[in-house]
């Protein structure tokens, strides 16, 4: 209808996590043609291998902190941090810094 504007109210404690493919709890927030996000929860000690993906990725760091590569680069990233990622660019994640790691993904166009 002309003039109505649809809102999706998306409320992330009340998503249903599973462990993924790569072994981490994920929630599916987001899923469209423009755009797909997951919210990772990474407890201290798990580990998203290194892969690649053919989108541009971006994480948002949501709690605590990790390690988050890069293609050659590492770095420990915290809460409020956004890392981006150019398609076809190898990215891993750890929880290796003591504590929870949550981040949410977000892909460029959809996978």
């Amino acid at each position: 209808m002309k003039g109505m504007i649809f809102v999706e109210i998306i409320k992330l404690s009340e998503l249903e996590g599973n462990k993924n493919k790569r072994g981490v709890i994920a929630k599916a927030v987001l899923k469209h043609d423009n755009a797909q996000v997951m919210n990772l929860i990474l407890s201290e000690g798990d580990v998203v291998p290194a892969h690649q993906v053919p989108v541009d990725v971006f994480f948002y760091i949501k709690e605590g902190k990790g390690t988050l590569r890069i293609g050659d680069e590492a770095s420990v990233v915290e809460a409020g941090t956004i890392v981006t990622c150019a398609p076809n660019t190898e990215m891993e994640l750890k929880a290796d810094q003591g504590e929870k790691f949550e981040v949410l993904n977000v892909k460029t166009p959809s996978l």
